[in-house]
This record gives structure tokens, sequence and C-alpha cells, in this order.
């Protein structure tokens, strides 16, 4: 198995021993290989918030870097693990530039065939919003988030023993729900938030044809603006979490149609 991993921070400290110890505990289940992508030492520019990508596509933004090749090497690995330190209760400044960079996907996900891995490291506070933030990114992109660690380590000391033993007991268990994952082919049924932004996507880029064209054409393309369509991938769906999603999808779409009429006519 091949596993991507972005990593977010400046250097070589807890965040890639962590991840150094995530790849021995795999290695324990299941064969892997990591390819470690340094986002400090990336081309990737950040984002210049035009917002040319969203309506007319990724391949119009006005950045020349190395943003297509990184998308290259997510799709062709099995699973991404993105990683990265808390810094000021968020992510690093370079997990967030990637973040930016491919804001498109937001708009057109695509790697619903991929798992994904969150790990966060941090002296005391943040893991919890970090990780709440980074399984945001990868949900909403697509990925099937299977597993999660966050892993407090007190800066300038040696870690207490009942820390070091948290920490492994927290890692070794991510590592196993990750593994099973990786060995499972096929994806899970989504959650109800899941199902939410799906119909709350389609209820907005149904109506975009002119206004997103490279939205609107995406989802058509996939057949996602068809009625039958339950989620961007054939999956069981709850029946519940179906229902709710057409009352959002319908609410949504009367209040953009609303915003687009309004827009027409200032």
């Amino acid at each position: 198995m091949k596993i991507l991993v972005i990593m977010g921070s400046p250097q070589k400290g807890n965040t890639f021993r962590a991840c150094e110890d995530l790849h021995n505990l795999l290695q324990e289940q299941i064969p892997v290989e990591f390819e470690y992508l340094w986002l400090k030492d990336a081309n990737l520019l950040p984002c210049k918030g035009c917002y040319v990508c969203i309506p007319r596509g990724e391949d119009k933004c006005p950045n020349h870097d190395a943003a297509a090749a990184i998308e290259q090497k997510m799709h062709e690995a099995d699973g991404v693990i993105f990683a990265s330190p808390v810094y000021g209760m968020n992510v690093t400044g370079q997990m967030k530039t990637f973040v930016d960079r491919f804001c498109y996907i937001f708009h057109r996900p695509r790697f619903f065939d991929k798992k994904a891995f969150l790990l966060t490291t941090t002296g005391a506070l943040g893991s919890k919003e970090v990780l709440g933030y980074l399984e945001t990114v990868a949900g909403v992109w697509g990925f099937e988030v299977a597993g999660r660690a966050g892993l407090i380590i007190p800066p300038g000391t040696t870690p207490a023993p009942y820390r070091v033993t948290k920490n492994r007991k927290v890692l070794s268990q991510a590592a196993k729900e990750f593994s099973v994952a990786l060995r499972r082919k096929k994806r899970k049924s989504p959650g109800l938030m899941a199902i939410i932004i799906f119909h709350a996507q389609r209820a907005a880029f149904s109506q975009m044809e002119t206004v997103s064209p490279c939205d609107y054409q995406y989802w058509k393309t996939k057949g996602w603006l068809s009625r039958h369509a339950r989620y961007y991938v054939d999956v069981p769906v709850n029946p519940l979490y179906g229902a709710i999603g057409n009352i959002v999808e319908w609410i949504q779409a009367r209040n953009i149609r609303k915003d687009l009429q309004g827009a027409a006519i200032s």
C-alpha cells in the first residue's frame, strides 16, 4: 500500500517522529510504503484569492507551480496522511497554504476511493480544533477519513511516562483503524453531515450553469445533478439521512434562487 504523507511541519520534529511511529505500527498490520511530501519544500504558491479556479477551472489559475503534480500524487496513493503540528490553535502556515491552493476541490470533490488519516501534535492545546478542521477539509474533498490521532507532547521537556504511554495507545488504536480501512475495498456508508453537504452542494451547483459553468459541468458530468443520485458514489445511504438531505436541498435551492434573482435585478 502506498501512503502519501502531506507534511505540514517545517521541521523534522514531533510530527515527523509521530509519522514514523505510525509507519512502524502500520507495518505490523499491512505492508505500507510511505512517501513524504514536505510542504516547506514544495513549489506551491499561496492562493491569490482571484476566484478564477472556481467558475472557470483550476487549469486557469494564474499560479504556475506544482499543484497539478501534487494532486496527481494524491490520486496515485492508496491513502493520504494529513499531518500538522498545532500552531496558534490551527494548522501551520504551510498546511493552510496547501488547503487554500486546492480550494477548487471543495466545489469539485474527487478523492472518493482514497482513505485519509489525520495526525496532529501539540504542546498542550489545539488538537481537537486542528483535527476537526482537517476532517472537514478531507471529508469535503471526498476522502473517507479512516483514522485520526492528536498527540500531546510538552515542549522542552522529556514527556512523562504516562504521557508517552497514552500517546502510544492513541496512535496504536488509530493505526489499527486505518489499516482495517485500507484493506477494505468498499467505502463505508456516509454519515448525516456528509449527506447534508452533498444535497446542499447539489442545490447550489444545479443552478449555476451561467454563474459557475465549471462547477455545473463537473457535477453534470459526474451524474450528481440527477435526482436519482443519493450521494457522490454508489453506497448505501440511510433513508432518514436522505430525507433530511432532501429537505436541506429544497431550502437551499429556494434561497439560492432568491439570491440569483436579486443579483439579476440589481
